[in-house]
């Protein structure tokens, strides 16, 4: 194998495959890049053996041929070499070492069987529809947040992906809960995407593909089948295991009572926690929120750090209302918030609220309350 390619258009796509790769590996094909000369074009893959990520970029290939090479150190070099200049990766025939050089900079670096790379594309992909980047990264960013870090309830580590009706309206639409708050926001349903399987896709695979559409507007091309997904999009196609568990009925955990509604300035709102938080316990980190008339009255108190107090406006016209929240997951749902005013819809005390944009019905969240 033997190739030359800009260093520019190297560094970028060895930035995308290379997160991918674990710094700590019990199986040492796995720190490797897969590096796949052809035609005019290089390829190169990485992989946990839960993700697959493979990019193609442009290249002079003067030898076709394949080599591995271990990810990160790859990378740091290539990374470090002066910008807009010429790369060459060369790999003699039944030799252990990948030579990379440019100009006066030459690496050698020891190089794995090619044949123990693992692959875990499919060809079973049985659903596929197309949506556009921005719609994509919409669905993830609203909901990401609200993902479990809890390993014992696997099926909650990641984002729940499924064809559903909002009224009378197909949506597609993605759910993300802890069981302390939940996300669920929904778009126009795709075309193609009406019979998909409700999927849950793993929580890195939804931190990777967000970070890798940050750098590409291209439709993405979403292929499902019983136990993988792929997105395609660019030069770029990215491969995920299914989380295999049942989601739990979301839809129970939705109050249908909360009668009691307030409007609030989204913005206000949103900064007057952060103020007061910066009081609250630690260990808790609750605030209370005293709802009376047109007044919400924010509190919050730590034997380490004292106590805050702030009003502020609303739009209310119920009962008066006290209730305990999470400071940070309240924080956490108000930022999805784009419009003008947030709307809560509270039941009492006790049961969960419901947080939404007074503007936009696209997205609902739900947020347990916290005692004292």
């Amino acid at each position: 194998m033997k190739l030359v390619i800009d260093r520019n258009a190297l560094v970028k796509t060895l930035a995308h495959t290379q997160s991918v790769v674990e710094r700590r590996n019990t199986i040492p094909i796995l720190s490797n890049l897969l590096l796949q000369a052809d035609g005019q074009n290089l390829s190169i893959s990485a992989t946990d053996m839960d993700i697959q990520i493979i990019e193609t970029v442009p290249a002079t290939v003067s030898k076709s041929g394949s080599a591995t090479a271990p990810a990160h150190t790859l990378y740091d070099i290539v990374r470090k070499l002066p910008d807009g200049s010429q790369v060459e990766i060369a790999l003699a025939a039944n030799s252990p070492v990948i030579t990379v050089s440019s100009g006066r900079s030459n690496f050698k670096l020891g190089c794995l069987p090619v044949s123990d790379f693992p692959q875990i594309a499919s060809n079973d992909f049985t659903r596929k529809f197309t949506l556009a980047a921005s719609e994509l990264r919409n669905l993830i960013d609203r909901a990401r947040f609200a993902m479990s870090m809890e390993e014992t309830r696997y099926y909650l580590n990641g984002m729940y992906l499924h064809a559903a009706r909002a009224g009378n309206v197909a949506v597609l639409r993605t759910v993300a809960t802890d069981g302390h708050r939940l996300a669920r926001v929904d778009m126009p349903l795709p075309e193609g995407a009406a019979e998909i399987p409700g999927v849950i896709i793993p929580r890195k695979t939804v931190t990777e593909l967000r970070r890798l559409l940050d750098e590409d507007n291209s439709p993405v091309e979403v292929s499902l089948s019983d136990t993988k997904v792929q997105f395609k999009f660019g030069n770029l196609r990215l491969t995920s295991k299914l989380i295999d568990g049942k989601y739990p009925d979301y839809e129970k955990a939705i109050p249908q009572a909360n009668d009691n509604i307030l409007e609030i300035n989204t913005r206000a709102f949103l900064a007057a926690v952060d103020r007061v938080s910066t009081v609250a316990s630690d260990k808790t980190r609750i605030i209370k929120c005293n709802v009376d008339g047109q007044t919400m009255v924010l509190t919050a108190s730590s034997a380490e750090s004292g106590s805050a107090v702030e009003e502020i406006e609303v739009r209310y016209d119920g009962p008066p209302i006290e209730i305990g929240f999470n400071a940070r997951y309240l924080q956490d749902i108000t930022g999805q918030i784009d419009g003008e005013a947030c709307q809560l819809r509270i039941s009492d005390g006790s049961q969960p609220a419901i947080v939404q944009d007074a503007s936009d019905a696209s997205g609902i969240y739900v947020l347990m309350p916290m005692r004292a």
